[in-house]
Parts: structure tokens; sequence; C-alpha cells
């Protein structure tokens, strides 16, 4: 039986015949260089291909009206939220915002807003204003702006980023949208309530009128009530409700609530009932402003000359 015992004699052997055959040895000299030249050449072409991509676009960039509409914005954004911080550590603020005072102070003046412009007029034997396009442009924008929002705030934006997203994400969400939401809206409603009754003289008004502006007005003093009077402590109690949540390592669900260790705490559950007590009551009241939106768009539809 023949055993092989050396095993790097094989190498030497195929080194021995290469060196013996110098047309070998070039071949595979010229195979390895071309390939590694093809390597080289692989790599400046990904590098160049990168540089080009680069090149082109930054200038897409620059260049997009959406993209420098949206640079500006910020730099506009960013300049009033500075404004806003300075302003913030002002008096002026603090009475404003840490007070009742003003809140008391502006539901007069609406009050009285409303009183006066349904106040009767000595227009008797005027049949009413002259229907201009611009009255009825902004009164048409404002109600279906205000319909439009409560119908997004209510049913597709709050169900949606309610079951997407952690329960304290959507806490912070909402605490951002609320003001902001009532504020629109009961600035919305002033503006068709207004322009309404100014284009229905209250000698004019039969029935129907009388409801539609009795719908209008409770429409606005609601939201007025409920941004001035109810947003502002459902905010605290956010805030409170979820400072307790975050040191006990709660609030992280989707789609529905789980306190947690915290079910036995009678602080926590004090603020939660507080904050469901709070909460419950802005949503009735949104339901009932769309209630009244909903009894304007109807008297809307039945007066429409275009279909």
């Amino acid at each position: 039986m023949c055993v092989r015992t050396v095993t790097n004699e094989e190498p030497i052997r195929t080194t021995l015949a290469m060196e013996n055959n110098p047309t070998k040895l070039t071949k595979a000299k010229e195979k390895y260089m071309k390939l590694h030249e093809e390597m080289i050449e692989r790599e400046e072409a990904e590098a160049l291909r990168q540089e080009k991509a680069q090149t082109l676009y930054v200038p897409s960039i620059n260049n997009d009206i959406l993209a420098m509409s949206t640079i500006q914005y910020s730099i506009i954004f960013d300049k009033f939220s500075q404004y806003y911080s300075v302003w913030q550590q002002s008096k002026t603020y603090g009475i404003l915002f840490h007070t009742t005072q003003p809140a008391h102070v502006i539901m007069i003046a609406a009050m009285l807003c409303v009183t006066s412009a349904l106040v009767p007029t000595n227009e008797k034997n005027n049949p009413g204003h002259p229907h201009s396009r611009t009255a009825s442009f902004i009164y048409l924008a404002s109600f279906v702006m205000h319909f439009g929002a409560q119908i997004w705030m209510t049913f597709i934006s709050g169900l949606s980023l309610y079951f997407a997203l952690p329960r304290h994400t959507f806490g912070e969400v909402q605490r951002i949208l609320f003001p902001r939401y009532f504020t629109i809206n009961a600035t919305l409603s002033l503006t068709t309530l207004l322009i309404f009754v100014k284009h229905h003289p209250t000698h004019s008004w039969d029935t129907e009128i009388a409801v539609q502006i009795a719908g209008m007005s409770l429409a606005f003093f609601l939201e007025l009530v409920i941004r001035l009077y109810l947003t502002p402590p459902l905010l605290k109690l956010i805030l409170a409700k979820n400072a307790l949540e975050r040191a006990a390592g709660v609030g992280n669900e989707i789609g529905r609530h789980n306190p947690g260790p915290l079910k036995h705490c009678p602080h926590y559950l004090k603020i939660h009932q507080a904050f469901r007590k709070v909460h419950v009551s802005i949503a009735m009241g949104n339901m009932l402003t769309m209630a009244c939106t909903v009894l304007h768009l109807h008297y809307i539809a039945s007066k429409l000359c275009v279909l």
C-alpha cells in the first residue's frame, strides 16, 4: 500500500512547473492584473456615481418650491417661538393665562358682541342688507371649515391616533390640538353667526330663522366655554396623570388604559376621575356643537339653488 507522506510537494511541483513554463506564468499574471483593474474601475465608477447623485440631489432640493417653502415656514415659526418664549416670562402672560379674569372678560365681550348683533334695528322698511359675494364666500368658508374640522377631529384624527399611538403620545398630541381646535371653532362659529344675522335682521325672523340663530349661538358659546373653562384644567390633569404613570412605568399601551400598579393609588385614581369627568364634559359639548352645525347644514342644503 502506498501512503503519501509529503503533502507540500504538490504546490512546490506546481510552482516549479510554472517557473519552467513562462507562458503559463505570464497568462496567470495578466489574468489577475486584469481582475484587479476591473475591480478598481468598478470602485471608481461607483464613487463617481455617488458623487454625481449628491451633486444632483442638492440643487433639486434647493430648487424645490415645497422644500423652500417648508424651510421658510420653519424659520418664521422659530422666530415666533422665540418671541413667544420671551413673552411667556412676562407678567402679562401670567395674568392672561394663569388667572381666570381674562376668560371672564373674553366671555363678557363675546356675549356683548352677539347681543349687539341680535338687537332689533330701525330697518323695518329695509328689506335687508344686499347680498354680496364676499360676505357669502366668507360665510360659506367659515361654516365649511368649522364643520370639516369637527368631522376630522372627532371621527378621523382622534380615533385613528388613539388606536395607533401609545397612550402618552396620543395625550401629548391632543394636549397641543385641543386649545387650537376649540379656538378656531369658536372663531368660525362667531363669523358664521354674525354674517348670518347681518343678512337676516331681527324684524325678518320667522321660526326657521330663529331656530338657526339659536343653534349657531349655542354652538359658539359652548365652544367658547370649553376653550376658556374646560380645556385649561384638562391640560393640567393630563400633565399630572402622565407624570405619575411615567414614574410607575405605564402609559405606553395602545388603544386601552392600563394603570398597572397605580390602580390602588388613591391620589392617581382621584386625578384620573377628575380627568375623565372633564374629558366627558368636553366630548358631550363637542357632540352638541356638531348637532347644531348639522342643523345649519340641513338649512343651507334646503336653500341651495345650484342643484
